[in-house]
């Protein structure tokens, strides 16, 4: 048997930026320390921190007065904000930049008078906080085809589009052609709003399903980009499961199959897939592991100060 590794292991760079911002500040403050929303959306990371006295909360209203909170990676509404400010809270934005450039976009798109179309899994926090930037008279959130077909814009009105930064690659191009043959005048950002780190996670999982018998997703279940990985795998034909921890790995699974390939969703700490490979070894002991050079290894977003 084989293992192989996709390329892109570890954590992407703005989930990076946000844990590190979290863990200057309980350095600096100690606990407890509050965080609006999960962090990031992995169960080991947010478990690890709340037994470090980090308090997630979803309502600001359970931060006590004068407190300090920390907006997670996925970006918040204004109205959160306001909120956080009227409670007199000490504020730490943890906000990927790749989502504030999005929310930037959805700002001057609706402030110049353009229906926004926010493309997206609604009840999503990154995709909440994206559409409180936007005029409600204004905003469209489609998640399918069928919610193109449905928008009651006319054709020839001033039409834009955002995205949510964890979509599917190929599914968005597809929506977003589809809007084009709708729309004919249909602005887009400057460049594309899907994240870096997406793309290369889902590149990485075609490049493994031309040669695996089987994919592996290391990824929390409410985890868009780690759940967009599952469904790429499975577009190219290959057996994709998703596991929380190597606990969860059904080891029938790998019965018959000689080449195994690994991924793993943005926000996933390397100790999981360590753990996965260390599974599967201890029942297949020949399984030899196969590396790649991580092609974002480079790439970090400097933290604000704290």
């Amino acid at each position: 048997m084989d293992i192989y590794l996709a390329k892109t292991q570890g954590f992407c760079s703005g989930v990076a930026f946000a844990m590190n911002i979290v863990e200057t500040a309980l350095a600096k403050y100690g606990a407890p320390l509050y965080v609006y929303h999960d962090i990031v959306h992995n169960t080991y990371v947010v478990n690890s921190f709340k037994q470090r006295g980090v308090i997630f909360v979803e309502n600001i209203a359970d931060v006590p007065v004068g407190k300090r909170i920390i907006f997670s990676a996925h970006g918040v509404p204004p109205d959160v904000v306001s909120q956080a400010q009227k409670r007199n809270l000490d504020i730490i934005d943890a906000t990927c930049p790749l989502v504030t450039k999005v929310h930037k976009e959805a700002v001057r798109f609706s402030q110049e008078g353009y229906h926004v179309i926010l493309m997206g899994h609604k009840g999503h926090q990154e995709l909440i906080g994206t559409a409180g930037y936007v005029d409600d008279d204004l905003l469209h959130i489609v998640e399918s085809e069928q919610d193109i077909d449905k928008l009651a814009i006319d054709p020839s009105a001033e039409v834009s589009f955002v995205t949510q930064t964890t979509l599917s690659v190929d599914f968005t191009k597809k929506l977003i052609k589809q809007l084009e043959k709708k729309f004919p005048n249909l602005k887009s950002p400057v460049h594309s709003d899907l994240c870096y780190a997406t793309q290369n996670r889902q590149n990485a999982v075609k490049e493994l399903a031309r040669f695996c018998d089987l994919i592996i997703i290391c990824g929390s279940p409410n985890s868009s980009n780690s759940n967009r990985l599952r469904e790429t795998g499975m577009n190219a034909g290959i057996p994709t499961h998703i596991i929380d921890n190597a606990r969860e790995l059904d080891m029938d699974i790998l019965k018959g199959k000689n080449k195994i390939g690994i991924s793993s969703g943005a926000s996933v700490p390397r100790v999981i897939v360590d753990g996965v490979i260390v599974k599967i070894q201890e029942k297949y002991p020949e399984a030899k592991v196969h590396l790649y050079e991580n092609p974002e290894k480079n790439i970090k977003f400097v933290l604000p100060e704290i």
